[in-house]
């Protein structure tokens, strides 16, 4: 018994050594990795987190560690590695985006190819009649009128169609003066010639005088005929007046062919040329277009105005254009005659004053990448750019989203639009870094400007009449129901508000001023003018909206240097507007209501300038 009881608890011990074993090598085993495993990967996952940082391709200074929407202009946040540039980029002027980065960017490309460039250039004109198809009667001798056959101004008449029976002892004087040349017709054909000639002076016809050698007899009565058909636009005499040699007695004027006399601001004579064919639209007759060629392009430009007087002759069908009417033409002109050249969209460009750059994707990349490239351009084509050098045929380059390439450039530390001589990427928060510097840099220096400008003494230029910032403020006025619409993407009332602007312009009395003032004044209105006529002409919102931009630039001179009266001018920015290149405003509030985007991105915009005139 004492034997079993030993050998059990040696078996005992043993088994406690290996259970005491078996606990520590498990506890190494699974404390140690598995306890572990958990805490590396949660490490890892928060790196992975923190690594992420999200950003605005159009404020770089937006940093956040999670997606959402830029709190400057509302656009959707990015993931800031996809706008980093790969390393591994052959050229330093070369930015790699992945796929996603393009999509998000809305990057669109197009291949260069040379055309033909065409530029519309729009005009203002007014239908005049055809000077040469205007009949002014007149009397060629004295007497009486016995009859009307023309009772009223505006009666359709045709050629050869009584107009007038006029009384004249001189007529009948005259007739009898051919009746006796007759007999001498054989013996003395230059008297008789003579007496005939003479009574074609007096505007008889050649069938009138054959009548009266035919009858044999003299009459005092002599009807007045239409020498055109056309409409009697002026009649001078009644009946029962007396007349004198040179009275006027009727006007005619044909209106199947008339004049169009368009202004053309001096800047588009270069691309205006006699024959080019002009189309033009007019209100009264809505849905019809017209057609006519350029016959005279005045040689002197009006001092005033600082336009030229161009004439147009169109076909007038139905009559359907009457003169006085105002029209709407527009002149497409051919740029390089019949060579192509390169032209490229005007989106395609970043222009910065001095440079224009251009992303030219490269070719045979895994990964969409875009090249640096400062081109030469030449003159503008419509919505084009005509090439002058930088880029060939064939090439692929970014026409959408080039502003947000740039962008992504910008952060990566590549040669940009704003910093063409940036090296490779040194890091990622430096680069962010950097880009919101050049930012502030870029603020502060708009801000040393607006100081300056601001800092001038109002003594140093002439004072502007009251009664003048009062028509100016109403001018201004009409200008916010226009950019209303504008934000609400409605072009029939955008039309209608730039007619209302048109007209309130015209009110502003530039009499008023006088001197260096006066000529200021002269400067800003022909652009204004110009812009107001690019919004009414078209009936594309887009197209109205950068003729709306161009106003907002003319305007901003024009409140800063004359002034408004009882007014708070916010004068706002839109840095999405146009592709990214940016477009003014005014507003009589200070919250964001965006014209150019609508309801797409209302909010989209900043407050760059305040202006208080207010008593």
């Amino acid at each position: 018994m004492k034997t079993k009881i030993k050998i059990n608890q040696r078996d005992i011990k043993i088994i406690l050594i290996a259970v005491i074993a078996g606990l520590f090598f498990g506890w190494l085993f699974f404390h140690g990795s598995g306890s572990e495993t958990p805490q590396n990967t949660a490490e890892s996952t928060t790196q992975q987190e923190q690594a992420t940082v999200w950003t605005c391709s159009m404020h770089p200074q937006i940093r956040m560690d999670h997606p959402g929407q830029c709190p400057i202009c509302g656009m959707d946040l990015i993931p800031l590695d996809e706008l980093s540039a790969s390393e591994s980029a052959v050229s330093p002027s070369e930015i790699k985006m992945t796929e996603a980065a393009v999509k998000i960017a809305d990057v669109q490309t197009m291949v260069v190819k040379k055309a033909y460039p065409d530029k519309e250039v729009y005009l203002l004109g007014k239908v005049k009649p055809d000077e040469r198809n205007i009949a002014e009667l007149t009397a060629r001798f004295g007497g009486r009128i016995e009859k009307l056959h023309v009772n009223f101004t505006g009666q359709t008449v045709k050629i050869g169609e009584k107009l007038a029976t006029i009384y004249s002892p001189a007529m009948m004087t005259a007739q009898k003066e051919l009746l006796e040349a007759i007999s001498y017709k054989d013996s003395n054909p230059e008297f008789y010639k003579a007496t005939r000639n003479k009574l074609k002076l007096w505007d008889l016809t050649e069938a009138q005088i054959d009548a009266i050698e035919k009858e044999g007899k003299t009459s005092s009565y002599f009807d007045v005929l239409s020498p055109i058909s056309g409409t009697v636009t002026r009649r001078d005499v009644a009946v029962g007046d007396y007349i004198k040699e040179g009275i006027s007695l009727f006007q005619v004027i044909d209106l199947s062919k008339v004049w169009v006399m368009f202004d053309a601001y001096e800047s588009d004579l270069p691309w205006i040329k006699q024959s080019d064919k002009v189309t033009f639209t007019t209100k009264s007759v809505p849905g019809k277009t017209f057609t006519g060629k350029i016959s005279f392009i005045d040689p002197v430009l009006d001092a005033k105005t600082r336009t030229a007087s161009i004439r147009v002759e169109a076909a007038n069908g139905g009559d359907l254009l009457k003169p006085e009417m105002f029209v709407n033409g527009v002149v497409t002109s051919s740029i390089a005659g019949n060579k192509k050249d390169l032209t490229i969209p005007k989106t395609a460009v970043l222009w910065t004053g001095k440079r224009a750059v251009v992303y030219v994707k490269v070719p045979n990349r895994e990964q969409p990448t875009f090249e640096y490239r400062e081109i030469e351009l030449g003159p503008v084509a419509g919505d084009f750019y005509v090439v002058a050098g930088g880029l060939n045929a064939g090439e692929e380059i970014a026409v959408n989203g080039v502003f947000k390439i740039d962008a992504a450039a910008q952060l990566a530390g590549k040669p940009s639009m704003m910093n063409p001589e940036a090296g490779i990427e040194s890091g990622r928060n430096e680069q962010v870094m950097a880009a919101a510097q050049l930012q502030q840099d870029v603020s502060e220096v708009e801000g040393d400007v607006k100081t300056h400008e601001h800092a001038a003494s109002p003594a140093e230029k002439p004072q502007v009449p009251e009664k003048f910032k009062e028509q100016l403020t109403k001018f201004y006025e009409s200008y916010l129901p226009m950019k209303d619409a504008f934000v609400a993407t409605d072009p029939t009332a955008v039309k209608e508000k730039a007619e209302n602007m048109k007209s309130r312009l015209q009110k502003v009395d530039m009499e008023l001023l006088s001197g260096a003032t006066h000529m200021e004044w002269m400067e800003y209105l022909d652009p204004m003018k110009k812009a107001l006529e690019k919004i009414i002409v078209s009936n594309d919102i887009e197209l109205q909206r950068q003729g709306f931009s161009d106003l907002n630039l003319v305007m901003y001179k024009v409140i800063k240097r004359f002034g408004l009266e009882n007014e708070t001018v916010y004068y706002q920015y839109c840095p999405m507007a146009f592709d990214n290149k940016g477009a003014y405003w005014f507003s009589e509030q200070k919250e964001i209501r965006n014209p150019y985007f609508g309801d797409k991105m209302l909010k989209c915009g900043e407050t760059r300038e305040e202006f208080d005139f207010k008593k």
